[in-house]
């Protein structure tokens, strides 16, 4: 028998997309560019699957997504959105929807979420609801694909106990991921308990997770409950994983495997009813290569595993987290600043190999010592340099030359796009170069311009008038 999709967006040009794929796959379509049209069709009974937008002229998707579900439980919806935020995710997951997909997207990972969801059988209700989280409450911030990846999976797993490993480079945000999965789930109003095991001595790790008895060692001179008990009911996050000392990895695949634990120096089992989320920056694979993780513990905590991407992956969430950022710095009682084209472009440019957590203290450094509201280039350029002196984005690698050149013609092909001055790539792209150059070759010849000129092989008197073009700040250092 043919499957009946309804494809509801205000798109037309969408619709017609989808219309024309899922018709070639031999399913009987039926669009609508409104929600009233789409309630309609779903009280005809017209439908196995729903394909939606969140957004459309007269009511939001995600408010009448639980009364799709009330009437239809057994009905899956498919979500799509442009507002590519972690919490359309979650809100879309929570509101029943069988999958959420961000604009844009690739018609055969669709085909395939299509098949997946007419193939489910004996659907269960999901569990709905008609709180509407703040989106000022986000706690990840990105619209890039790989962020996408990201808010995807957290979606599917807020409302499981799966035990989940995230994996990221340092300052990537993999406890902010974890408490996301906490703060929205089913076990937000019970504790959620972080710990890192690089931070805590190796002999007292144990003592740490599971407690100790009094007098069970050297200085326990009194009953100590540990981080499972603190965290009884809720999640337990075991930050840097992989610095587990092999006696506590033990302990915990025994808790994993069994559901329960023995305090240091105890002989009652206690029972745990904790959601454990552990992190690492470690391939672990290669610690139980070399002995310094159990295999088992492995498998054990990579039930799920997520990624989380480093900033250099979505540098088009760069100023989406300045302007958060800058945002924040006005709550601790510093005035409004926002940055312009060209002083963002540079900021997507350097290699941020701090990620996340180093813009952030990058930009709170730059508005707490700047006074002007609006922040150019000049002063990135400045404390660039300062805060970070080795930016491998700024040497002259030419393994990697052409991929600047590539960022830099588009970031002015952006910029070009509101502006009446047209066909002029070229000459944008030579200043943006320049400017950098002659600040670099003027810095390691301390303010000698006819030092730099020399370097450079220009004549005196066109280094001073691409100076003053380009309004490059002059200091001398002395030797």
């Amino acid at each position: 028998m043919t499957k009946t999709i309804i494809v509801a967006d205000d798109d037309n040009a969408i619709r017609k997309v989808l219309n024309e794929a899922l018709t070639r796959d031999n399913y009987n379509v039926l669009t609508t560019g409104t929600a009233s049209g789409l309630w309609n069709l779903v009280n005809e009974n017209h439908a196995d699957l729903i394909i939606m937008d969140v957004v459309m002229p007269d009511e939001n998707g995600l408010d009448l997504l639980p009364r799709i579900k009330k009437i239809r439980p057994n009905l899956e919806v498919i979500v799509m959105s442009a507002q590519n935020t972690m919490m359309t995710a979650v809100n879309a997951t929570q509101r029943g929807a069988f999958e959420y997909i961000p604009k844009p997207f690739d018609l055969f990972d669709l085909s395939n979420i299509v098949v997946r969801a007419l193939q489910k059988k004996n659907n269960k209700t999901h569990n709905s609801t008609d709180d509407n989280i703040d989106s000022e409450q986000l706690p990840l911030i990105g619209r890039s694909p790989a962020m996408q990846d990201v808010y995807r999976s957290l979606a599917r797993l807020m409302n499981t106990d799966l035990t989940v490993l995230i994996n990221g480079d340092s300052g990537t945000g993999k406890e902010l991921a974890a408490r996301a999965l906490h703060d929205y789930g089913k076990r937000k109003n019970f504790p959620f308990i972080a710990i890192n095991m690089a931070a805590i001595p190796r002999e007292l790790i144990e003592s740490e997770l599971f407690g100790h008895e009094k007098g069970s060692f050297t200085g326990a001179t009194n009953n100590s409950k540990g981080r499972f008990r603190q965290a009884e009911g809720g999640t337990l996050f075991l930050d840097e994983i992989g610095d587990m000392p092999s006696e506590a990895q033990t302990r915990l695949l025994r808790v994993l495997q069994e559901g329960e634990f023995n305090t240091v120096g105890g002989n009652k089992a206690i029972r745990s009813n904790v959601r454990i989320i552990a992190a690492t920056h470690r391939d672990l694979t290669q610690s139980i290569r070399q002995g310094l993780f159990r295999e088992d513990l492995y498998y054990r905590l990579n039930v799920v595993p997520i990624r989380m991407p480093t900033l250099k992956e979505r540098k088009e969430d760069i100023p989406e987290l300045v302007k958060y950022f800058l945002y924040r710095s006005t709550e601790e009682g510093l005035s409004w600043k926002k940055l312009d084209d060209r002083a963002m472009n540079r900021l997507k440019r350097h290699n941020w190999p701090g990620n996340v957590r180093e813009l952030e203290n990058f930009i709170r450094r730059v508005g707490a010592l700047y006074s002007q509201e609006n922040i150019g280039i000049e002063v990135i350029e400045a404390e660039l340099s300062e805060f970070n002196p080795i930016d491998q984005d700024q040497n002259f690698n030419f393994s990697n030359i052409s991929e600047v050149i590539e960022t830099l013609a588009s970031d002015c092909l952006n910029l070009q796009k509101d502006n009446s001055e047209k066909g002029d790539l070229y000459n944008l792209v030579l200043k943006e170069i320049e400017r950098p150059l002659i600040s670099y070759v003027l810095n390691i010849s301390r303010g000698n311009q006819l030092k730099c000129a020399n370097i450079l092989g220009l004549n005196r008197n066109t280094l001073r008038k691409k100076i003053n073009e380009l309004n490059i700040p002059i200091t001398r250092v002395p030797k």
